[in-house]
C-alpha cells in the first residue's frame, strides 16, 4: 500500500511538470573524461584509491578497490581542449574476477550552454568491454528530471599507471 501511494505521488509530480506546458526534450552530447591516478608532466592526479582488499595491491582490476575522482570533461580527447565541466564520483570494483565496476558519477557542467546543470549516472561498468552502457538517473538545472542512457568507450588506457580517457555519449530526456 505504501509503495502504491509513493508511485502515485511520483507520477503526479512528474505529470504536474508536463501539465505546466513543459515538453520532454532530448539532448545528445559527447565528451571525454580524463581520469589520472598517476601524475605526468601535464596532468594532475584526479583519481585516488580509498580502499581495497587487504594484503593485495590496490588497483582498478582488484575486487573491492574503491576510488574517488574529480575528472575534467572536455570536448575532445586532448586534455587542453575546451573544458565542459567536471565529473565527480566514486567507483568500486564489484566483480570477484575484477571485470566490473559499479559507478556513481555527477557531471557538473561549467560551460556556457549548461552552466550550473548536472547529470547523474549510475550503473555497472563492464570495464573490459569495448563499449558499455549505464543509466542516467537524474539531473538538475537544464537537465531537471533527466533520464536516459550513456555509452562509455575507453579511448586511452594505461592500467599499470591507472590512467584513462573515456569517451561518453549521452542521450538525455529532460524537461
Amino acid at each position: 500500500m505504501v509503495l502504491l501511494i509513493f508511485v502515485l505521488l511520483a507520477a503526479a509530480a512528474i505529470s504536474s511538470d508536463a501539465s505546466r506546458g513543459q515538453k520532454l526534450k532530448k539532448t545528445e552530447m559527447s565528451f571525454y573524461m580524463h581520469d589520472w591516478e598517476t601524475p605526468t608532466k601535464e596532468e594532475n592526479v584526479t583519481n585516488i584509491i580509498i580502499a581495497g582488499k587487504p594484503k593485495t595491491k590496490w588497483y582498478i582490476l582488484t575486487f573491492g578497490s574503491l576510488f574517488a575522482y574529480d575528472d575534467a570533461i572536455t570536448t575532445t580527447i586532448d586534455r587542453k581542449s575546451t573544458e565542459l565541466g567536471r565529473a565527480h564520483g566514486i567507483y568500486v570494483n564489484t566483480a570477484l574476477d575484477g571485470s566490473d565496476l559499479h559507478i556513481l558519477v555527477s557531471f557538473l557542467f561549467t560551460n556556457k550552454a549548461y552552466n550550473g546543470s548536472t547529470i547523474e549516472i549510475q550503473g555497472a561498468d563492464r570495464l573490459l568491454q569495448p563499449t558499455r552502457e549505464v543509466s542516467i538517473v537524474s539531473g538538475t538545472g537544464k537537465f531537471r528530471l533527466a533520464r536516459g542512457w550513456a555509452s562509455i568507450e575507453t579511448v586511452f588506457l594505461d592500467i599499470p599507471q591507472s590512467n584513462a580517457i573515456l569517451r561518453w555519449n549521452l542521450t538525455v530526456f529532460h524537461y
